[in-house]
């Protein structure tokens, strides 16, 4: 039975390696069945149980940047009973979530957004007379990447907060860790000078809390940072130059030590980081072999691991597989075609080009901004860039979208994963945003595939449209042919098509979601409703002829659908040119989408529902008289 953190408080070090292996072999059995974010988690399994240990959560202010690794901290503060609930339909989040937990202290869900959190948090306390309450923010080699958390670092250390940073050092992101910050982290750990000396000083550390340290421990303690900023690193180490008083690299899976530091640390006031180093995936073999495939596994059988077998070979594509062989095959035509990736290199398939084209293809790491301006970069100088971003993600490059790409209308062309509902991740991963954001964007075309042709069709589109950048979203998941490697053409930018023809109802739609409608407006028909289904395409330039044609043929009811934010997206756009030219037509429109709110996680299915624009939420529209 995993304990409550009060329980685990009373317990000794050995006992709290029993209790690491019983949540460990938890999070282990459960994702099997119910998958979630695996080797991110196994592998801080011994930094939480210490963590809560030490610390006296939920007073003391503790972080998870991301909170991919917090399944560990759930079973630990009172959720152990309801994790096979995990990221399902009314069940525990995959994230920390304030309103799940007075131990999540910060929601999170995207990256390096932990030390700023944190630094607030501490800011707070100490206006509020509060200098006992701790903070600690926990944050990966892969989100320490990101320009935020520099950022913060900058910020902290010339504060007097009392701040703990545990950078959690395991090599890699999803992807493996890439740039410099990565480099510096491999020539701390990797020194043998430098961990000699840090085991010498360790082993005088090793005493009783409150003991005294002895004038060699004081001596070696110099030599250490001496040895750090010189002989090792060339210079000051980075984190003490921002102000941090540094200590490690320390096993992130000896829960002897880390208590021992942890303890240690609670008496040093200001800002500090602590550098840990772990295995991802650690205890399951295959995830510790193959973390990037074992971050989020599927289903796997417990015992070995062995990942359960997906679909059949005769089931469509991921959008993102299509995707990243096209771009390959495009590339393979075109030299000058590029790809940028933050971080996200196999999850957006970007990994099949860069097998091919290892030099054209550029993992920029957790990085959004620096990602489209690289872009933007690349786009002056004749280059055609594709960057691929997740959708929810690229709402912090919004100001490069805007300054460095649209404004100078560059072709780059924007490339948003995961657009819509993204299903089981939940709020802060749900592209429900991007066509409210993009539409106002002077000099910026805006596409969304039907299918995986569609896609394909876009974009070769893209890479022959010169006049500025060229935005195409596309869903996560599933397509919908089977025989997808059709020969690709040029698409008119801004023209829709009719893809049924029909007289009572019309259908419009963008994206994935026109599928949806196509078997809706099919039932329809088969109770005596005659719908036309129109594929828009594109959002914008929107197609304004088709839109007038459709007003003045004399529907009864015209129906918009979108995978997308109601407010400012598809079907205001449409609602925006009737409004202005054929208002007698507003009073039977009826728009679908995601309404005001934050959906949470589930089913893609079930969250359809939800937000009122699911097959047969069409339909009852359809039916309406």
């Amino acid at each position: 039975m995993i304990p409550t953190v009060e329980q685990l408080r009373s317990l000794n070090t050995e006992q709290l390696k029993e209790v690491a292996n019983d949540v460990r072999a938890t999070i282990i059995s459960t994702l099997s069945s119910h998958p979630g974010h695996l080797a991110s988690s196994l592998g801080t399994v011994e930094l939480t149980v210490a963590l809560h240990y030490v610390f006296n959560t939920p007073d003391d202010k503790l972080v998870w940047d991301v909170g991919h690794q917090a399944y560990a901290h759930k079973l630990l503060t009172g959720r152990a009973d309801r994790f096979a609930s995990l990221r399902t339909y009314g069940g525990l989040s995959g994230f920390p979530k304030r309103d799940e937990s007075p131990f999540d202290a910060f929601g999170t869900g995207h990256s390096s957004t932990s030390i700023s959190a944190a630094l607030g948090m501490a800011t707070a306390s100490a206006l509020q007379g509060n200098l006992k309450r701790q903070h600690i923010a926990v944050i990966g080699d892969g989100s320490m990447t990101g320009g935020q958390a520099f950022e913060a670092l900058n910020n902290a250390g010339v504060s007097k907060a009392n701040i703990l940073v545990i950078l959690n050092d395991n090599g890699i992101s999803i992807d493996k860790a890439v740039g410099g910050l990565s480099h510096y982290l491999t020539r701390i750990t990797a020194s043998p000078r430098y961990n000699r000396l840090k085991e010498q000083v360790w082993q005088n550390l090793n005493r009783k809390p409150g003991q005294r340290p002895h004038r060699k421990t004081i001596s070696l303690l110099q030599h250490a940072t001496f040895f750090a900023k010189t002989a090792l690193l060339g210079g000051s180490n980075l984190f003490e130059s921002l102000g941090f008083r540094y200590f490690g690299p320390i096993d992130g899976h000896n829960i002897d030590q880390l208590t021992e530091m942890l303890q240690r640390l609670k008496a040093i006031n200001g800002p500090k980081l602590l550098h840990v180093v772990t295995t991802k995936g650690k205890g399951l073999p295959p995830a510790e072999h193959d973390p990037i495939t074992y971050h989020a596994p599927g289903k796997y059988e417990a015992n070995t691991g062995r990942r359960l077998a997906n679909a059949g070979t005769d089931c469509p594509p991921r959008y993102q597989d299509v995707f990243g062989e096209t771009l390959t095959e495009l590339a393979s035509d075109n030299p000058n075609i590029v790809a940028i990736t933050p971080a996200m290199l196999t999850g957006s398939s970007l990994n099949l080009m860069k097998d091919r084209f290892p030099a054209r293809v550029f993992d920029v790491g957790i990085a959004e901004q620096h990602a489209v301006t690289f872009a933007a970069g690349l786009a002056t100088q004749g280059m055609i860039p594709f960057c691929c971003i997740y959708s929810s993600f690229a709402q912090r490059a919004y100001d490069q979208i805007i300054h460095d790409v649209a404004l100078q209308r560059l072709p780059v062309v924007l490339c948003f994963d995961r657009a819509g509902l993204v299903g089981e991740d939940g709020a802060t991963h749900h592209g429900a945003f991007d066509i409210s954001a993009l539409r106002p964007i002077p000099n910026l075309t805006i596409a969304s595939p039907i299918d995986e042709q569609e896609l394909r069709n876009m974009m070769l589109t893209a890479t022959h449209h010169t006049d500025g950048p060229f935005a195409i979203r596309y869903p996560r998941g599933t397509a919908v042919h089977t025989q997808w490697h059709t020969t690709m053409h040029d698409l008119p930018v801004g023209k829709g098509v009719c893809i049924k023809e029909g007289t009572d109802v019309a259908v419009l739609t963008i994206g994935h979601v026109g599928n949806d409608a196509l078997t809706a407006a099919s039932e329809a028909e088969k109770q005596g409703v005659n719908v036309a289904v129109y594929n828009m395409r594109f959002v914008k330039p929107i197609d304004k002829q088709l839109l007038d044609n459709i007003a003045a043929a004399g529907f009864r009811h015209i129906i918009t659908v979108e995978d997308g934010s109601l407010i400012g997206g598809f079907g205001s756009a449409v609602v925006e040119h009737f409004a202005q030219t054929s208002p007698q037509t507003l009073s039977y429109t009826t728009c679908l989408g995601i309404p005001d709110c934050f959906v949470s996680h589930g089913t893609v299915r079930q969250l359809k529902t939800d937000c009122g624009y699911s097959e047969t939420d069409i339909l009852k529209k359809i039916l309406e008289k």
